[in-house]
């Protein structure tokens, strides 16, 4: 099975129809004409925006394209191109963060024809909502809050993730609305009990009292 690299949406100013791009081609341009490879309509982001090269040696490589409101990678700006790593963050004209991420070795029962966004024990199948633990899928599949929770979390496993934050990912249409504590837990407390159905020996939420809440996932 053929993998490549994924550009996965962390954040964005609109609602995207994509959250996810394979990089299956050696040059991708990134830009809000609709016949870019990456199709983002953000009036702040240029025509051209930026380009995703893939280098002689094996690796990718990030470009801006002399865009008007700039690109960041690592929260550093980009001047001309660099070279990218695995879970590089990527920042386009302040509108939508990006996530650069590689792939690794998949067995032969994950047989999804999309990308899979791959970290741990855990695999996420962010642009079919699936996920798998051990090779195993989880069935029936998580509700659209718990997979928008789930995908929040494995996207900034580096992090502790706020209260606030898992707001603004699960219920968008609800900030400034208030979200009481209690809905937040009863949510974390579901996950987690869907997650333990397949692995019950790995605790993948952890509660950071007073902060929020990290992601745990370990390695195979």
């Amino acid at each position: 099975m053929t993998m490549f690299p994924i550009i996965v949406v962390q954040k964005s100013e609109i609602e995207l129809p994509t959250r996810q791009w394979a990089l299956d081609k050696e040059t991708l341009v990134l830009g809000r004409e609709e016949n870019c490879d990456i199709y983002i309509p953000i009036r702040q982001i240029s025509r051209q925006h930026i380009c995703f090269r893939l280098h002689e040696d094996g690796y990718y490589i990030i470009e801006d394209l002399n865009s008007k409101n700039g690109t960041w990678v690592n929260k550093n700006k980009l001047e001309g191109s660099q070279m990218l790593r695995n879970g590089d963050e990527i920042d386009v004209a302040h509108q939508v963060q990006l996530k650069f991420t590689l792939p690794i070795n998949v067995t032969e029962t994950l047989t999804s024809n999309v990308p899979i966004v791959m970290d741990g024990r855990l695999k996420l199948d962010i642009e079919g909502r699936r996920v798998f633990i051990r090779d195993a899928e989880l069935d029936p599949p998580l509700s659209l809050p718990q997979f928008r929770l789930l995908e929040m979390l494995f996207l900034h496993s580096t992090k502790v993730c706020t209260r606030e934050e898992v707001v603004q990912a699960v219920w968008p249409e609800a900030v400034g609305d208030g979200v009481s504590e209690q809905a937040i837990d009863a949510l974390v407390r579901r996950l987690r009990d869907r997650l333990a159905e397949v692995d019950p020996e790995q605790q993948y939420i952890i509660t950071v009292r007073g902060h929020g809440f990290r992601f745990d996932n370990p390695e195979e």
